[in-house]
């Protein structure tokens, strides 16, 4: 980095990856903001400017030794380790402290017996909320929200024939399905006489998952044109189990994946004659509308309270599933291949199901190559803290 780098970024000002810092902060101080960032996006610390952006630059000798040994080293946990490098500014010294997205969230600073969890809102440094700290140990790996109780949500409300088919037909698992068999697997969470159904299970197979878990439906929406609009012309939540249901008469009633098509296709396709046949044709290829509403069912995020969501518009077709990318994950790994599960009961039974790409590989092997060959482009992918989009494009006629 040089000179000029300083001032530019300088320039910009303090923002939810850049913070001044004078010299002489106080240790803990600095453990604040190295740890906020770590639990949010990462960020860059500049010591040795002023609030206003003065270059005050830095004194203290060996900085680097008292920043690993005492901010880092007495100050945070679990360890990280930030860049360093000094910078010329001027005939003023200025640090450089270039923080990572932490991949061992929540970070810590210790204060003799007590331990405060910081987040980064723009260019303030705050407490984290019991929401943040939640998705910060989901995101962390050492929570998996998709086994949080739905408060209320009693065994009753599942559909038992639903997951006794699951256990049954297709486990072909012979054991009693009882409190604790649940329990054991995770369907029921809690004390014995006081049990609830799980995220996962009253998501999967409540016949109205919404009615207690509201952020488990899909949003699917239709806009005339280019951007969102009041004037929709469709607002449908659907609110149906995940899975289908199965008896001795087959497959009743559709999973949700198949639902959501079904809700778009009069808008998204059109029939024509072709000699004395009807033919179908799709503005968008539904297998690959189907892989990416999957995927973004089974690894959203549990602790946003917010739907997965399918939006129309005239010219493309956006899935959004809500919360970042599990931590180490990013867009390139995500279309190689690269596995990184967050809700391991939803990946497990879809796949049990056969409505999931095996070995993760649905971006890839469906998503990818069906987009491109349907209308010669592949589908753009973003990722952000809030939540991860795909959004497909129109083949034009």
């Amino acid at each position: 980095m040089q000179k000029s780098d300083i001032q530019q970024l300088i320039k910009q000002g303090e923002g939810s990856q850049l913070e001044f810092k004078r010299d002489g902060v106080r240790p803990e101080g600095l453990a604040k903001e190295i740890v906020a960032f770590a639990n949010m996006n990462g960020g860059r610390i500049l010591l040795g400017v002023e609030d206003d952006g003065s270059v005050s630059g830095i004194q203290k000798k060996n900085l680097q030794e008292w920043l690993m040994d005492v901010v880092v080293g007495r100050y945070i946990s679990p360890y990280i380790l930030p860049g360093y490098q000094e910078v010329d500014a001027n005939g003023n010294r200025v640090a450089v402290i270039d923080v990572p997205m932490g991949t061992a969230k929540p970070y810590e600073v210790k204060r003799g017996d007590r331990s405060d969890v910081y987040v980064r809102y723009g260019n303030i440094c705050r407490l984290a909320d019991k929401t943040r700290m939640a998705r910060l140990f989901e995101t962390g790996g050492h929570l998996s929200a998709e086994r949080f109780p739905v408060p209320g949500a009693e065994l009753s409300e599942l559909d038992r024939q639903r997951y006794v088919h699951y256990f049954k037909n297709i486990l072909k698992n012979n054991e009693e399905i009882d409190d604790d068999f649940l329990k054991l697997r995770g369907f029921l969470v809690g004390e014995d006489g006081n049990l609830s159904c799980s995220y996962f299970a009253y998501a999967l197979f409540a016949s109205k998952p919404g009615i207690r878990l509201p952020k488990a439906p899909v949003r699917v929406t239709v806009f005339p044109g280019l951007d969102k609009d009041y004037e929709m012309i469709l607002d449908e939540t659907v609110d149906v189990p995940y899975v289908a249901l199965h008896n001795h008469l087959g497959t009743v009633g559709q999973p949700i994946h198949e639902h959501v098509v079904n809700v778009l296709k009069p808008f998204i396709s059109k029939e024509r004659m072709t000699g004395v046949a009807r033919e179908r044709t799709w503005d968008y290829p539904p297998e690959a509308i189907k892989e990416a509403l999957i995927n973004g069912l089974v690894h959203r995020d549990w602790t946003v309270s917010d739907y997965v969501r399918v939006a129309a518009y005239q010219d493309r077709l956006v899935i959004e599933s809500p919360g970042a990318m599990p931590n180490g994950m990013t867009i390139e790994a995500a279309k190689s291949g690269v596995r990184k599960i967050r809700n391991e009961d939803l990946v497990r039974i879809f796949g049990d199901y056969n409505y999931l790409e095996s070995q993760g590989m649905g971006i890839r092997r469906k998503i990818i190559p069906l987009c491109t060959e349907h209308c010669g482009r592949e589908p753009d992918f973003e990722a952000t803290e809030h939540f991860f989009k795909v959004t497909m494009h129109k083949r034009q006629s």
